[in-house]
């Protein structure tokens, strides 16, 4: 019996229920993960159907077995979908850009509540706004609330550090309502931060109308100062409402959507309007040949509103959607938020125009993607050119070793794929066997080890890479190729080095230099790499010996293990740490007095000696 005979008839025995489906490979590997409504028809159609994509084509092609798991719902099944494949992020499966890899504005719920920019949206009790098209823009719309409400800038932590110094500049300016010294009390400064939160929903004249008539009370009551600072919020609220693109009825508030698909590049284009006013707009670029139908269109909007939230009442699409679907996103939809959310598909009228709106941003994405990988290939196809490699240079690694002394050595592995570097895809090893600063045996210890991972099915890790370029010159190629060697493993290894003013000179092999000097898209692309290959080796080593120092210090202390150490740090460095009283230790959150007098006379004896 054939794989495919064994895996249609294991389909065939599956229920008509709702549930998902977990495809896997050869090594047990999740590749695809989906969902049905009538699991036994979705699951047999992968197996007998002749009209598959070329994407469903070759994940069928390395199936070698499935699970499934049964829900009571179609509900239950794409939640349960979405899910398992955050959690296993399989190859085939269509996903967004990883969601790290956007801004948003996050909001906490303390007593005295903060605005921060993030790419770590988190399931906890925060409020997250966006996601930002870039850093740029979310600093922006976070600048601007805070200027208008006078909210702080500052890294004080209130109440903790309320009274402790005099306020800076910035009170002085009028560019914040001073909560270091009490200006404004507890609840005052918290209507303000509520105020920004709503105008960052995009609520700008609910907010607006609330400030007018708060200054309206301000001025009755005779408490005039009170009155022009509201006054001054509103007119910049007016200038910032003016300097939005107005592009529907005032009442309108509603996300569009439009997908734009070609051989090259997938866009899904978002379009975020509040009270009639374009306040948010987003591309998501996706690879060529990923988006193939209705199923992936559902799946990109789950995606997401699970990232994003801030759902609206209403969300328009430019892409047809079966009356089933619509249904089941806008019940899952508005499950999520708690009320309804009509889903709809305008033929005409204003809705009509924002889909074409929509549409046409999707396109010019679309272009300017495209022109971007036609200049990477380039660069790749160059490189590869200059290396004498043949084949298509689709993964690239570097490294780099970074150390402090003979303690705390790390080897770095930054990653590039058709010529993006690949945050998700970086790796560190920490050196252990390797004696000393040694970057000759550290290289070849870190490299050894990467190699072996190579086709486990470990994510990253168990790829295997079309080139390796190394921190160094022809000692460190030729300890890693005589690795590799060993391993019986055959990838091209090559050297960065740099001139004396520390600058990318050339590329190097163990018997020839290669000049990239007047090859200025390589050259660029090598540098990247480099340089990238160098900030995250130090980002690591440096961590390694502030724990090591850590550890060292404060942990010794009784009573103090990593978690308060933690605490202790995060409140102040380690040299005030070490001359602090016990009155200004005991003010740290989860320092009780016995730690503090440890703590104190820890140091004391240290500094006696």
């Amino acid at each position: 019996m054939t794989v495919i005979e064994r895996l249609r008839d294991k389909a065939g025995s599956l229920p008509m229920a709702p549930g998902v489906y977990i495809m896997k490979n050869a090594d047990g590997v999740i590749i695809y993960v989906g969902k049905s409504k009538k699991l036994k028809n979705r699951v047999t159609s992968y197996f007998i159907s002749t009209t598959h994509t070329a994407k469903t084509e070759k994940m069928v092609s390395q199936v070698r077995d499935f699970d499934y798991i049964v829900c009571d719902t179609e509900i239950e099944a794409l939640a349960l979908e979405n899910t398992l494949i955050k959690k296993h992020s399989p190859k085939y499966n269509i996903k967004l850009k990883d969601a790290k890899s956007y801004p948003y504005i996050k909001l906490t719920r303390e007593e005295y509540p903060t605005l921060t920019v993030t790419r770590d949206r988190r399931s906890d009790k925060s409020k997250y706004f966006g996601p930002y098209r870039s850093a740029s823009d979310a600093y922006s719309a976070l600048d601007t609330v805070k200027r208008i409400f006078g909210l702080a800038t500052c890294k004080r932590s209130f109440p903790r550090d309320i009274g402790r110094e005099r306020p800076c500049i910035y009170k002085d300016i009028g560019r914040c309502s001073a909560p270091c010294d009490l200006t404004v009390s507890g609840e005052e400064y918290r209507q303000r931060v509520r105020g920004a939160a709503s105008v960052l929903d995009g609520n700008i004249a609910e907010v607006k109308r609330e400030l007018e008539r708060d200054m309206t009370l301000s001025a009755e009551a005779l408490e005039f100062e009170r009155a022009a600072v509201l006054r001054d919020q509103i007119r910049a609220l007016s200038n910032l409402s003016e300097s939005q693109k107005v592009v529907a009825d005032p009442k309108v508030s509603r996300d569009v959507f439009a997908l734009y698909t070609s051989e090259a590049v997938g866009v899904l284009a978002m379009l975020s309007i509040r009270e009639g006013a374009l306040v948010n707009k987003n591309e998501f670029i996706l690879s060529g040949g990923e988006l193939t139908g209705e199923e992936d269109a559902l799946t990109l909007i789950v995606d997401y509103y699970d990232t994003a939230g801030n759902i609206p009442r209403e969300i328009m699409l430019d892409f047809s959607l079966d009356e089933e679907d619509r249904e089941l996103l806008g019940e899952y939809l508005s499950l999520d938020a708690g009320r309804r959310v009509a889903i709809k598909i305008p033929e005409r009228g204003e809705g009509r125009r924002l889909c074409d709106m929509a549409e046409e941003n999707a396109k010019e994405a679309a272009r300017q993607a495209t022109l971007e990988v036609q200049r990477d290939n380039k660069s790749l196809h160059r490189l590869g050119e200059l290396l004498g490699i043949d084949g298509e240079l689709n993964r690239i690694e570097a490294y780099d070793i970074s150390n402090y002394g003979n303690e705390s050595i790390f080897a770095s592995m930054v990653v590039m794929l058709g010529g993006k570097m690949r945050p998700s895809h970086y790796r560190a090893f920490s050196i252990k066997t390797t004696s000393g600063a040694d970057d000759y045996g550290s290289m070849k210890e870190a490299l050894t080890r990467r190699a072996l991972h190579i086709g486990d099915g470990t994510q990253s890790l168990g790829e295997r890479p079309d080139l390796i370029l190394l921190d160094g010159g022809v000692g460190q190629v030729s300890v890693v190729k005589a690795a590799f060697r060993e391993l019986n493993i055959d990838i091209p290894v090559f050297g960065m080095v740099k001139d004396d003013y520390h600058k990318t000179r050339a590329i190097v092999d163990t018997d020839r230099e290669i000049s990239i000097a007047r090859e200025m898209q390589v050259y660029t692309l090598i540098y990247n790499m480099q340089e990238e290959a160098h900030r995250f080796a130090r980002k690591h080593s440096s961590g390694g010996k502030s724990r090591s120092l850590t550890g060292s210090s404060l942990t010794k202390i009784d009573g103090i293990g990593p978690a308060k150490a933690k605490r202790l740090l995060a409140a102040m460095p380690l040299s005030r740490i070490k001359t602090a009283t016990v009155e200004e230790l005991v003010t740290i959150k989860g320092i009780s007095r016995l730690d503090a007098e440890n703590i104190v006379a820890y140091y004391e004896k240290k500094r006696k000696g």
